[in-house]
């Protein structure tokens, strides 16, 4: 099955590493530049599993790694998930690492993005999407209309979350 998978983040550490080329009502535009993430297939929307794999996958994170990432893709065979984590440059990585466990660097890219506040799931990511592509389209952009990511920022149980839907420029 063919998929486009891109996964990008705002380094909180390192803000120069992304431009916003603009920022209109609805959404901004977005500049990333490359980055390395880990990422693990989700089975059955099972995200506590998911994140559990990657935090016993042997690396050793020495500063903040957030965002996670949960890319939702369309193939021929129905909708895929992926849980990521950001690899900051002072990560040590593991010798053995857990095989369903991938270690990439991901591109500079240009995204699309919403911001919205509210306890993530893939409902509330799903939504927001929607409500992005919608934007996107009534602004004649051009996008990957098969993938988008959802960021999340705090911990799952915080009082208050920054969470942002990326959607790719074509």
């Amino acid at each position: 099955a063919h998929t486009h998978t891109h996964l990008f983040v705002l380094l909180q550490y390192a803000v120069r590493r992304v431009r916003c080329l603009c920022c209109v009502q609805d959404f901004e535009v977005r500049r990333y530049a490359a980055s390395e993430w880990i990422t693990i297939s989700v089975e059955n929307k099972d995200f506590v599993a998911a994140n559990s794999r990657l935090k016993n996958a042997g690396y050793e994170f020495h500063s903040d790694a957030w965002p996670v990432l949960i890319n939702q893709t369309e193939a021929e065979n129905g909708l895929h998930w992926f849980l990521s984590w950001f690899v900051p440059p002072d990560t040590t990585k593991p010798e053995s690492p857990d095989p369903s466990v991938t270690l990439h660097t991901k591109p500079e890219a240009t995204v699309y993005v919403k911001v919205f506040k509210g306890t993530p799931s893939p409902e509330s990511g799903l939504k927001n999407a929607k409500l992005l592509q919608n934007d996107l389209e009534k602004a004649n952009k051009t996008f990957d209309s098969s993938t988008f990511v959802g960021a999340g920022y705090e911990p799952y149980l915080s009082w208050d979350h920054h969470n942002e839907i990326w959607i790719y420029a074509t």
